[in-house]
């Protein structure tokens, strides 16, 4: 979670002032999670703020605590928020779709209308149960037609919201290799999972002399939507990996990182949740 700028502020000042009202938001409410991670309970009440530039993303470059990079562009487009542990769940929430709203009985400035916006950094400042700590152009999509701004301005609102399933049109999973990674170490970025957004199981099959082993070796999750492998014997190339979405489903990209890989690599793969 960034900091607060601009118009942004009267947000953190708010949850300021709310911190010395409620001592501990934490321990004061019910952290549901299977609630938030339904796809059938319905519209549930939250808090939303917003934090980055105005008509921002939140992070320039990557979803904070999830990793994800480029979410200003395509297909998630700076529709971003940090989302409460409920929402976020250790990482294990990086990547959920949530349609949210506000009406007018929220704010005058609300639409009622609906938009869709992915988890993808942590809130590390709940002010409710379910808090969404939205990036500048989420918060302002809210909004009637020309009164983004003056939505901004609230700072703090409630709203409305329900988990669906993603759509990223036209994506296929991303394997992001991050910066530092070397042949004992494999740190692995998955992005754009469709459906359930998330991955909760994914393991690895290296190859001996170009070839695939045929054993399957488990990856951990290292943080957000990251996950690693550590091996004490070089991992060579091509190397297959299978990913386990949320609803159970299992997708296999062979040989989607090739030999010599390298990190702060992006390798695209021809799978995708359907």
């Amino acid at each position: 979670m960034a900091g607060l700028t601009s118009n942004g502020a009267v947000a953190l000042v708010v949850v300021a002032l709310l911190s010395l009202v409620v001592p501990s938001v934490r321990s004061a409410v019910d952290y549901g999670v299977s609630a938030a991670r339904s796809y059938n309970s319905g519209w549930l009440p939250a808090k939303a703020t917003w934090y980055g530039q105005p008509n921002g993303a939140g992070p320039d470059d990557n979803g904070g605590a999830c990793g994800f990079k480029n979410v200003n562009r395509y297909p998630l487009s700076a529709m971003t928020s940090c989302g409460n542990e409920p929402l976020f769940q250790g990482g294990a929430g990086c990547g959920t779709c949530y349609q949210i709203r506000c009406t007018r009985t929220n704010n005058p400035a609300c639409s009622g209308q609906t938009k869709t916006v992915v988890i993808t950094d942590m809130n590390y400042y709940p002010v409710a149960k379910y808090h969404f700590d939205l990036s500048g152009t989420a918060f302002g999509a809210l909004a009637m037609p020309g009164r983004n701004d003056q939505l901004r301005h609230a700072g703090i609102i409630d709203m409305q919201f329900r988990r669906v399933p993603c759509n990223f049109a036209g994506m296929k999973l991303g394997f992001y290799v991050l910066r530092g990674a070397n042949p004992n170490y494999l740190p692995v970025l998955v992005q754009y999972a469709n459906r359930d957004g998330t991955v909760v199981k994914m393991d690895l099959m290296r190859s001996t002399n170009g070839r695939p082993t045929g054993r399957w070796e488990p990856m951990y999750r290292s943080w957000g939507s990251v996950w690693r492998c550590d091996s004490r014997d070089a991992l060579l190339g091509p190397l297959s990996l299978r990913v386990t979405s949320e609803s159970g489903k299992t997708l296999v990209a062979n040989n989607v990182i090739p030999n010599g890989w390298k990190g702060d690599t992006s390798y695209s793969s021809n799978i995708q949740f359907s």
